[in-house]
């Protein structure tokens, strides 16, 4: 399949840092060397990569997110690998190949009069591609961990999970946005939006909704639709806490857990973490790790997908990668 590059032993290698006495994750985890060998492997997660920022870009945000697999991948492959942390049950399996895109990206002026929409166009042939490997990898009856891009990537994680269950799934996004705006061009703003008009998302759970950027057009649309799109708000959580974090978590699993449901994490949520839109308010990195670890034990979710993680924004090196490390290490234990 071109729309991906399956990973080898030899091919994240440079990424593991070997230490005597120890035992790294990168030197346990599997591979495979085509997608029909998921089907007979007996590891239950597949590791799989974004590159690319131009659903970011499309959404006028700064670039960055194409970094964050790269910078996980030199975290996790280093954490220790013990009987807590469950290499064995992993596949790595590669990334999604959008290194055209990613070129035919960079030739389009900022000055161009479709700017965003030639980049919509982009994001489309990306859709596609993610669509297309998180359905063969569910199909396989595996776990997709899906780490990178921006969050227009969860349209084709829904579209390939609803593909793969022959029906529309539904899904928890912990976010400071809905992402659930206007079907104009596609990016990184209007993934759920267009997974739900498209017939991919059945309900909708937004987890820690920010008042402050959250349009009254996007507010109108999810009271039109409240019985299939619910949230709770960050301020009733942790600023006024009219709702504790653990009655939160109860709220959004009863409204779609009972059925197939996607896990999403924007990194723009967690205070003061690199990410596209980085913000100086939000929910602490261990608070995103409970959100994590809670959703995570139900037999319904589908797939994690760690978004909008930006390495070039970050505060202090090394963060992002260490902060998507820990969040994936809890969604294995």
């Amino acid at each position: 399949m071109g729309f991906l590059k399956i990973y080898s032993e030899k091919d994240v290698s440079s990424f593991i840092k070997k230490r005597a006495g120890e035992t790294k994750f990168g030197e346990k985890v599997n591979f495979v060397e085509t997608l029909e060998d998921l089907k007979n492997h007996p590891a239950k997660y597949v590791l799989l990569g974004i590159p690319e920022d131009i659903g970011v870009r499309a959404n006028y945000g700064n670039p960055g997110t194409s970094k964050a697999w790269e910078a996980a991948l030199g975290s996790l492959l280093n954490i220790q690998n013990n009987h807590l942390t469950n290499a064995e049950n992993v596949i790595l399996l590669g990334e999604i190949d959008c290194e055209t895109q990613m070129k035919q990206a960079a030739t389009i002026p900022k000055e161009e009069a479709h700017y965003a929409e030639e980049l919509g166009e982009l994001v489309t042939q990306i859709d596609h591609k993610v669509s297309a490997v998180i359905k063969i990898i569910i199909e396989a009856g595996k776990f997709p961990i899906i780490i990178g891009g921006g969050h227009n990537n969860s349209y084709g994680n829904l579209k390939g999970t609803s593909e793969a269950l022959q029906k529309p799934t539904n899904c928890i996004n912990f976010d400071a946005h809905t992402d659930f705006r206007s079907l104009e061009h596609r990016h990184s703003g209007n993934g759920f939006s267009y997974a739900f008009v498209d017939g991919f998302l059945s309900k909708y759970f937004i987890f820690g909704l920010h008042r402050n950027y959250t349009s009254q057009a996007v507010f109108n649309s999810m009271e039109k639709n409240s019985h299939r799109v619910k949230f709770n708000l960050f301020e009733d959580i942790s600023v006024k806490q009219k709702l504790s974090f653990s009655d939160a978590l109860k709220d959004a699993e009863n409204f779609c857990c009972n059925e197939n449901f996607g896990i999403e994490l924007d990194m723009d949520a967690i205070e003061m973490m690199g990410s596209s839109a980085i913000s100086p308010s939000g929910f602490t990195l261990t608070e995103a790790r409970k959100f994590v670890s809670y959703f995570s034990k139900n037999k319904n979710a589908n797939y994690l997908h760690i978004c909008e993680g930006s390495p070039s924004a970050e505060l202090f090196p090394n963060q992002v990668g260490k902060a998507i490390a820990y969040l994936v290490s809890d969604m294995l234990s």
